[in-house]
């Protein structure tokens, strides 16, 4: 297993309801082993098994929800 532990910039987390989207729609993805949301530094902390789910599709699943990563 190739797990990746990542901390992404989502510069539009503001509230408790976008910690429960954001958690939930990473958190239903195969290979995804931890996400949380912090909304004071608007990160996303990941966990994830690169073998599984690609950063690509984490980027692709987060854009569905309506978040867009910060570069």
């Amino acid at each position: 297993m190739a797990m990746v532990e990542i901390t992404l910039s989502v510069p539009d987390v503001s509230c408790e309801h976008c910690v429960k989207t954001i958690n939930g729609a990473l958190g239903a993805v195969a290979g995804v082993e931890q996400v949380s949301t912090d909304i004071p530094s608007k990160t996303v902390h990941l966990t994830y098994d690169a073998a599984q789910v690609s950063m690509e599709k984490i980027e692709e699943i987060l854009d569905d929800a309506g978040y867009t990563i910060a570069k």
